[in-house]
């Protein structure tokens, strides 16, 4: 972030698609530019959990217009995340590699903690530096984030698949407002956010703020009416449901304040506040000028940058000891990997590739948690269904895909085999381990791996002289792997000096 005055982070919500462009002053954020447009891709999944083409072309219409608008920045001045909707869909690769095109930069799907973690950050930078113990609460489409935190820093962050798109169009799909409707929606989104209720009693906070689209929404409409700006009441609440009532239908609904892109989706909105505000207890919410997206731009601002990579590293650690990884010899094949991979490229290693290397041996035990036969499958297993704070979906897939690729056949990995760089990344794993086997360090004295300058598809280890002898059952896997290699694009020798 040294090097550029500029920032912008993209916001690929269930109801909008958000582009906020900014200068970085001494150190600080300054908005230029804010884009928004009502894509409502919640509303495009089918039954089967995919997202419809009218849906995804709503979405490639707005990512190609964002995509101008961003024409000369470079990648590591644009961050893009999707939420819930692309968390949902079955058919997110589909979209994501179109919408990517049309972006002009990479889209990461993030996990429901650390969209709840990013909004906890952006409320917070817009908020006094104090110790003050804080309730933030985020109604999207399609989820729901709930943060419990002190000063700058979250303690308690989950997310509940309960949202204004997703339960308008449950209980209010006929647009109708009825007293029955809004009782149904209310105790079904009781059901859903149970859990929260133990999580975030009233003794553990001292304000509670509402951030991003449905509070703004209802806010917006308490201001418009003469309601006290800048927070939401309860009896600002049973205000807005009788108006909804009166109205009796989204057709006929008429009040100050309220966007005609909201009307659709306010029912169902409304539901899931009055109900957060019986379940917590919640008297009175504040409203907050920061969200998802200003916690992204915190993040790619320097110190938020170190403070991340601080985060995923502690995050890894605290994932391989819950399940028993050995640290001591997940940080020896790291380091190993880490060395070959510095031969094969000359020296120049991107720091972040070399960190995620380091991150996939360090996990790629602890599938042995459940069973020691096909642990690698295992361990593949939990980088796809767990949150890791500070991950994006997308790169707990990467990860992932070299825990399952460390060892084994390497037909079964489903990834592109022309992606030089993890291919890179896979070998030198996978001969870390294998060079590893005695769970003590190598001794690498003589060897080096490079990629054949004639042939860039086939790797060459070489060995000192009577390399094999001294170490037979080394040999014996590092012939085992050049097999392996055979059944690819791509191909393995080792040769003795």
């Amino acid at each position: 972030m040294q090097n550029t005055t500029r920032l912008a982070a993209v916001d690929l919500g269930s109801n909008s698609f958000r582009l906020e462009i900014g200068r970085i002053e001494h150190g600080q954020f300054y908005r230029t530019e804010y884009l928004k447009e009502t894509v409502r891709q919640g509303n495009g999944l089918d039954d089967n959990r995919n997202l419809t083409l009218q849906a995804m072309q709503r979405g490639w219409d707005c990512l190609a217009r964002f995509g101008e608008r961003l024409a000369g920045f470079t990648e590591s001045e644009v961050c893009a995340v999707a939420t819930q909707t692309l968390r949902e869909a079955r058919n997110r690769d589909e979209f994501l590699a179109t919408g990517m095109q049309k972006l002009g930069f990479p889209i990461d799907v993030i996990s429901g903690r650390e969209e709840a973690r990013l909004i906890y950050q952006g409320v917070a930078q817009a908020l006094p530096r104090t110790q003050e113990r804080r309730l933030v609460i985020d109604i999207g489409g399609r989820s729901t984030e709930i943060i419990l935190g002190q000063g700058r820093e979250p303690l308690q962050m989950e997310s509940y698949r309960v949202g204004s798109i997703a339960w308008s169009m449950r209980y209010f799909a006929d647009g109708l407002f009825t007293r029955r409707a809004f009782q149904t929606a209310e105790i079904a989104a009781k059901a859903v956010l149970d859990e929260a209720l133990t999580l975030y009693t009233p003794d553990q906070w001292d304000m509670a703020y509402g951030s991003a689209g449905t509070i703004n929404a209802v806010a917006d409409v308490l201001v418009a009416a003469g309601w006290p700006a800048g927070s939401v009441t309860r009896e600002g609440l049973d205000w807005l449901q009788d108006k909804l009532l009166a109205a009796q239908s989204t057709d006929r609904l008429r009040l100050a304040g309220m966007r005609d892109d909201r009307k659709p989706i306010i029912g169902g909105g409304l539901s899931v506040l009055r109900a957060l505000f019986d379940l917590l207890g919640i008297e009175r919410l504040e409203q907050a000028s920061g969200g998802l997206r200003h916690g992204l731009l915190q993040e790619m601002l320097g110190s938020g940058q170190q403070q991340h990579t601080d985060l995923r590293d502690h995050a890894v650690e605290r994932l391989a000891a819950k399940f028993g990884a050995d640290p001591v010899h997940g940080n020896r094949v790291g380091r190993i990997a880490n060395a070959l991979f510095r031969q094969i490229t000359g020296g120049a290693v991107n720091e972040r590739v070399s960190r995620k290397l380091t991150w996939a041996a360090q996990l790629h035990e602890i599938g042995g948690h459940i069973s020691h036969s096909d642990y690698h499958k295992h361990g593949a297993y939990i980088l796809d269904n767990t949150d890791v704070m500070g991950f994006p979906l997308t790169e707990l897939h990467r990860l992932s895909l070299l825990v399952l690729g460390h060892r084994g056949k390497l037909r079964k990995l489903d990834t592109d085999f022309e992606d030089q760089m993890f291919i890179q990344q896979l070998l030198t794993l996978r001969l870390a381990v294998a060079l590893c086997h005695a769970r003590r360090d190598p001794d690498l004295t003589g060897i080096s791996l490079r990629q054949d300058a004639r042939n860039v598809r086939q790797f060459v280890l070489t060995v000192r002289s009577n390399w094999a002898g001294l170490f037979p059952q080394s040999a014996y896997l590092l012939n085992e792997e050049c097999v392996a290699w055979q059944k690819t694009p791509w191909s393995l020798r080792v040769l003795e000096d």
